[in-house]
C-alpha cells in the first residue's frame, strides 16, 4: 500500500462548514434547521399521502412519491450531519465516513435526476397521447422507470467511489465545504485526478446532463401542445405550471452543472458551497410545492390524511 494513502486513511477530514464565524453559525443553524424540517415534512407527506390514497395511484403520483422519497434522502445525506458541524465542536469525518456519504450523495442526486426527467415523459404522454396513455404508461413501464433510475445511480456512483478510494490525501485535510463533496477533495490530493475528472465529464455528463436535454424537449413538445389548447384560460394555467416546473429544473440542473463540470483548477469553494445549498437544500424543499401541493387531487388526499389520524386518535383515546 502506498504509504501516504495509509496515512491518509488514518488521518480523519475536517469539514470547515458554510462559514468560519463563529457569529453566523447560531443562525446559519436555525436557518438550515427549519429549511430541512420543511423539507422533510413536504416530502414526507406527499409520500403518505400517495400511498394512502386510491385516488393518487396513477403513474403521475407514482413517480411524483419516488421523487418526493428521493427528495428525503438526498437531504439526509448531508443536511444532518452540516447542522451537527454548526453547532459542534468536533467536525471531523473518517475516510470511510466520508466515502459512504459521497457513495448516498451522488445515488440518490442521480436518481433524483432521472426521475425528473421521467416525470416529464410522463406529462408528455399524457398531453400528446391520451388516447394511449393508460397503456404506455402502465404500472410495469413505471416500474422499469424507477427500477432504471436507481439502478443507473447506483453504478455511477460505485464507480466514482472505487476511484476516489484509490486517491491519496498527503497534504491538508481540511474540507472547504459542509459535506464530502467531489471536487473539494480532489483538490487537496496529491495523486493523479486526471482520470476522474475524465469521468465526470463523460459518464458523469451522461448521467446528468442527458436527463436534463430529455426533460427540456419533453416540455417543449408540451408547450407546442399547450398553443393548441382552445381554451385561453387553459393555456394561461398550462403555461404557468409547466414555467415553474422549468423553474425547479433550472435551479436544480444550473447549480450541478455549475458545480461539477469545470476543472478541479477552477473550483471556488465559496461559490461551491452556495450553489450546492440551492441543489441539495433548497431544490428539494420546493419539488412537493412545485408538484404536488398546488394540486387538488393532492390537497384532497392530505385533507383525508390528517382527517384519518384524527380519527384514529380520537377512536384510540
Amino acid at each position: 500500500m502506498d504509504p501516504a494513502n495509509e496515512s491518509s486513511e488514518g488521518t480523519p477530514f475536517i469539514l470547515l462548514g458554510l462559514t468560519a464565524d463563529p457569529r453566523q453559525r447560531q443562525p446559519l443553524f436555525v436557518l438550515f434547521l427549519v429549511l430541512y424540517t420543511a423539507g422533510i415534512l413536504g416530502n414526507g407527506l406527499i409520500v403518505a399521502a400517495i400511498q394512502v390514497s386510491p385516488a393518487l395511484h396513477a403513474p403521475m403520483y407514482f413517480l411524483l412519491a419516488h421523487l418526493s422519497f428521493a427528495d428525503l434522502c438526498f437531504t439526509s445525506v448531508t443536511v444532518p450531519k452540516m447542522l451537527a458541524n454548526l453547532i459542534a465542536h468536533d467536525r471531523s469525518i473518517s475516510l470511510a465516513g466520508c466515502l459512504t456519504q459521497m457513495y448516498f450523495f451522488f445515488a440518490v442526486g442521480v436518481t433524483d435526476s432521472c426521475l425528473l426527467a421521467a416525470m416529464a415523459y410522463d406529462r408528455y404522454m399524457a398531453i400528446r397521447h391520451p388516447l394511449h396513455y393508460a397503456a404506455k404508461m402502465s404500472r410495469a413501464v413505471c416500474t422499469a422507470l424507477v427500477g432504471t433510475a436507481w439502478l443507473v445511480s447506483h453504478a455511477h456512483s460505485l464507480l466514482h467511489i472505487l476511484l476516489m478510494a484509490r486517491l491519496s490525501f498527503c497534504a491538508s485535510h481540511r474540507v472547504p465545504h459542509f459535506f464530502c463533496d467531489h471536487q473539494p477533495l480532489l483538490r487537496l490530493s496529491c495523486s493523479d485526478t486526471r482520470h476522474i475528472q475524465l469521468l465526470i465529464f463523460t459518464e458523469g455528463a451522461a448521467v446528468v446532463v442527458t436527463p436534463f436535454l430529455l426533460i427540456l424537449a419533453s416540455y417543449g413538445a408540451i408547450a407546442a401542445a399547450v398553443l393548441r389548447l382552445p381554451s385561453a384560460s387553459g393555456r394561461l394555467r398550462a403555461v404557468s405550471t409547466c414555467g415553474s416546473h422549468l423553474a425547479v429544473v433550472g435551479l436544480f440542473y444550473g447549480t450541478v452543472i455549475a458545480v461539477y463540470f469545470q476543472p478541479t483548477a477552477r473550483y471556488e469553494a465559496e461559490r461551491g458551497r452556495v450553489a450546492t445549498v440551492m441543489y441539495t437544500v433548497i431544490t428539494p424543499m420546493l419539488n412537493p410545492v412545485i408538484y404536488s401541493l398546488r394540486n387538488r387531487d393532492v390537497q384532497g388526499a392530505l385533507r383525508a390524511l390528517f382527517t384519518g389520524r384524527r380519527r384514529i386518535s380520537a377512536g384510540d383515546t
